[in-house]
């Protein structure tokens, strides 16, 4: 992208709790946004930013100077059922072709895309700090996460083909003030019941959303952003002392729950979801972005939670 004026930017799924505050940021920063939708007329968007209908490309890719790909149904918000998983799977799969074989229609591709993943690359893992913490170039691990997220980013690599430069962020747990995991992660805290999840070891890796906002909007800018980052903070946690880092922020206790009550309430709650989500976890390192100098504003949980509590 020419770093000398501000290049259109398209972005697919710009509505949601890491779209909006992106738009805004590019829109902050001189670009023109476009933002992919199925209902333009209904999109209310911030000054500066329209609304397309994806039966626009490829038009509307062609020129822009980015593509941020954001586009896929909420792997957390109902139970998993097979229906749910080939929902989860083909939202992503699906979103990311179309935008991809459109690129190939462009007499002018993109100059980037910037295509979401997830660190379920890297599950199922379940083990303690000293297990050892993954970078990049951690192996991808096995199950449906993991799966998605391999074909998710294989479509997302297509686009090179034609000359884009591709950056795959592999996107942690998300925390913001609304929305997102954080206030459901709090809520038990408030009502004094926090507890730690099964063994509690689990890592949960994180990232505040305005540096995970800043790192999109970084990747499209800077050359040297091409092929995987972890979309996590530097202090990757485990479950348990993220709970006591929420707990100590709200000035409440955490409660000494035997881990297989937890485990097993939360797999009758929830099945497959909670031992994919939940249950397991990984310490994820964000040591591309860090080498390339991008700086966290919110580097540690405990900076993370005084700003959004």
């Amino acid at each position: 992208m020419d770093q000398s004026r501000p290049s259109r930017v398209v972005v697919a799924g710009g509505t949601g709790l890491v779209g909006r505050p992106l738009v805004q940021a590019l829109l902050d920063q001189g670009h023109p946004v476009t933002v992919l939708t199925r209902n333009p007329s209904a999109l209310r968007l911030p000054a500066g930013a329209e609304a397309q209908a994806w039966t626009t490309l490829p038009a509307v890719l062609e020129g822009a100077g980015a593509v941020i790909n954001l586009a896929g149904e909420g792997i957390a918000d109902r139970r998993w059922s097979a229906a749910r998983k080939a929902v989860i799977r083909d939202s992503r799969i699906q979103a990311t072709r179309r935008i991809v074989e459109a690129m190939g229609a462009c007499t002018r591709p993109p100059g980037a895309l910037v295509n979401a993943s997830a660190i379920g690359f890297y599950l199922p893992i379940n083990g303690g700090p000293g297990d050892g913490s993954l970078d990049e170039a951690a192996a991808p691990g096995r199950g449906f996460l993991a799966e998605v997220c391999r074909a998710w980013e294989a479509e997302a690599m297509a686009a090179a083909a034609f000359g884009t430069r591709v950056a795959r962020i592999r996107i942690g747990v998300v925390l913001a003030r609304e929305g997102g995991a954080l206030p459901k992660m709090a809520l038990p805290v408030r009502l004094f019941q926090g507890s730690k999840l099964g063994s509690g070891t689990q890592g949960l890796s994180w990232i505040h959303l305005d540096d995970l906002v800043a790192m999109l909007v970084e990747a499209t800018r800077n050359p040297a952003w091409e092929g995987p980052f972890n979309g996590t903070a530097p202090e990757p946690l485990s479950q348990e002392a993220f709970t006591r880092a929420l707990a100590r922020r709200l000035h409440r206790p955490v409660l000494p729950i035997p881990a297989f009550l937890t485990a097993g309430a939360l797999r009758l709650l929830l099945g497959e979801l909670a031992d994919a989500l939940l249950l397991q976890g990984a310490y994820v390192l964000p040591a591309r972005a860090q080498a390339l100098g991008f700086a966290f504003r919110f580097p540690t949980a405990q900076a993370a939670l005084e700003d959004l509590l």
